[in-house]
């Protein structure tokens, strides 16, 4: 009887360990909770879709841009007032692979190689997006631009906002990039989304402000840099189940088997013989 109830309780022990490993082997890996930047859509621009119980400090805190930047970018008023489902742009840019320091920001300058004034109170925004094959952030007449990327212009004062794509070098032209010619005086944002298959060498977003401020009949050069990228990398995020864990529960089976064998042997013991 004892052995019974000894090999009863090994049999039930044995399931709880099958249980056990079982349930250690299809455990997922932990996820890490994280922020993930929205791909860029075609015409460059990425997007932040506003969430319930979002603020703009959220926000920031989430995507890296800060909150005055949030303001100018999408006009909000004094008090970065939002609401559940509004589409915040947080910036511009391709989906590059890899990720290369940027180098130094953009210069704007008024000096620009066909630079023609502008008459009616206009200015004329010119923007290259260059192919920066040493990567020193800086543009050198042998490197050629690169077409199939975004050019965003926005007047921070409202009632101007326009985008262009780049466009091939064009042997004919003094100058290789685009031009919004029809700019009001006033401050704006620049931003440029690469293509796809390049790394930024450069800030892809510029500001003219202060003492860069867009005066009429000026013309204001800016050139940003990006080269090819390389192969991406296996995302870091995506866990795979712990080999650990998947060994202790084989060890576990293992060692209930055992037992269960052992408390078989027990029960069935020698067998008596009659004698006639």
């Amino acid at each position: 009887m004892k052995r019974r109830v000894f090999a009863a309780g090994l049999f039930i022990f044995f399931i709880l360990l099958m249980r056990m490993a079982l349930v250690a082997q299809a455990s997922p890996a932990p996820q890490v909770l994280q922020y993930a930047t929205p791909t860029p859509r075609s015409d460059g621009r990425i997007i932040y879709i506003v969430q319930p119980g979002d603020s703009c400090l959220r926000i920031s805190l989430l995507t890296g841009v800060s909150v005055d930047e949030l303001t100018k970018l999408n006009r909000l008023d004094a008090n970065c007032s939002i609401r559940e489902g509004q589409e915040l742009l947080i910036g511009f840019g391709g989906p590059s692979e890899g990720s290369p320091t940027p180098g130094p920001s953009p210069t704007p300058t008024e000096v620009l190689p066909t630079a023609t004034p502008v008459s009616g109170g206009k200015a004329q925004i010119c923007v290259l997006l260059y192919e920066d094959t040493n990567g020193d952030g800086k543009r050198q007449e042998t490197e050629p631009p690169i077409a199939g990327g975004a050019v965003s212009v926005t007047n921070l004062q409202g009632g101007y906002s326009k985008t262009m794509d780049t466009v091939p070098a064009d042997p004919n032209a003094d100058f290789q990039g685009i031009c919004f010619a029809d700019a009001p005086q006033g401050d704006y944002t620049v931003s440029v989304g690469i293509p796809d298959g390049y790394n930024a060498t450069t800030a892809l977003s510029y500001d003219l402000t202060g003492v860069n401020s867009v005066k009429a009949g000026g013309a204001y050069y800016l050139p940003f840099g990006a080269q090819p990228g390389s192969v991406p990398a296996a995302n870091p995020a995506s866990a795979s189940r712990s080999p650990m864990i998947a060994l202790v529960g084989g060890l576990l089976l293992v060692i209930g088997g055992g037992l269960f064998w052992y408390a078989r042997q027990m029960t069935s013991g020698p067998k008596s013989v009659k004698l006639k």
